[in-house]
Formats: C-alpha cells, structure tokens, sequence
C-alpha cells in the first residue's frame, strides 16, 4: 500500500507552490500601469566628487504597506540565513521581532522534523493589515532564502496547518 504523505510535506508543498507562483508574478501589473520596482539605479546626490554613498538601510513603516515593508523583512532574512542560526526558526522570529515587527501577528512552521531531524525548509511569516502577509521560507531545499508579500488566508492566517510557538 504506497505511503501517504505527512501533514507537514503536504504544507511545505503548498507554501512552495505559491511562493513559486506569487514570485514570477510579483512584477506584473495591470495594463496601463508601470510595474513598481524594489531595485533600480541608485539615487544620485548631485556631487560629482568623493566617495558613493550607500543607500540607507530599510526600517520598518508601521503606516506602510506589506510591500513597503518587505524589503525590511528581507534584509532581516538575509541576516539570519547568513549567520550560524539560519536553521532556526526562532532566530528568524527574534530578529523580526528585534527590527520592530508584531511578535504576535507572526507564524512559524517547525524547523525540525518528527524525529529531530532538521527540516528541509521552513517558513515564517508576519500578518499585515486586514489582507495581506510577509512571508519567509528557509532550509537546505529551498536554496537562496525566499520572501515575498502574500494574500492571507481564511481566519487571518497566514502559513497552513499547524504552526510553532512564536512567544518569548
């Protein structure tokens, strides 16, 4: 009799799904309409002379939107994934918590299997507004960390299934 999968791969599959559609389709925009950018040339400051320089860091904008805020959320990923606590789900959660983000509007999937074995990737997330989430997925499958702004699920929610404990 073949094996049913688990609860938690069904929700790793489904989150993959749509970051892996929402992503390709995050520049896109009505017709007529210029697509907005995260990236672009740099801001000139009128001097020709002395050193560039750097474009501030992003902070949080508490009146802004999910999109306004993602470019926070992932220099926040890129911290941790780039430090020797990128496998824990909770560091991830610290640091968003650390940049000023809502500890209890966050979720966060396990970042260890059943057994204790560390997962292949897993995802956090942080509900903003009535409509809309950031959303983060990590791990050794995942490659490069993934972040991207998503429509929240029924109930508020934003990550599927069962989720660990995010309180200090």
């Amino acid at each position: 009799m073949p094996r049913r999968p688990s609860i938690a791969a069904l929700r790793t599959t489904v989150v993959v799904l749509a970051l892996t559609l929402a992503i390709p389709l995050a520049g896109c925009a009505p017709i007529g309409q210029a697509p907005t950018s995260t990236t672009g040339p740099p801001a000139t400051t009128g001097s020709t002379q002395g050193p560039a320089t750097a474009s501030p860091a992003p902070t949080l904008l508490p009146g802004g939107t999910a999109d306004d805020n993602l470019p926070l959320f992932r220099a926040v990923t890129a911290q941790v994934w780039s430090s020797d606590q990128r496998a824990s789900g909770r560091a991830y959660i610290d640091a968003l918590v650390a940049a000023g983000f809502d500890r209890s509007a966050m979720q966060l999937t396990e970042d260890h299997s059943t057994v204790g074995n560390p997962a292949e990737s897993f995802q956090f997330s942080v509900r903003w507004g009535d409509a809309e989430c950031l959303v983060g997925q990590v791990g050794p499958s995942t490659g490069d960390p993934v972040t991207a702004v998503l429509p929240q699920l029924d109930a508020g929610a934003c990550l599927i299934g069962k989720t660990a404990p995010v309180g200090p």
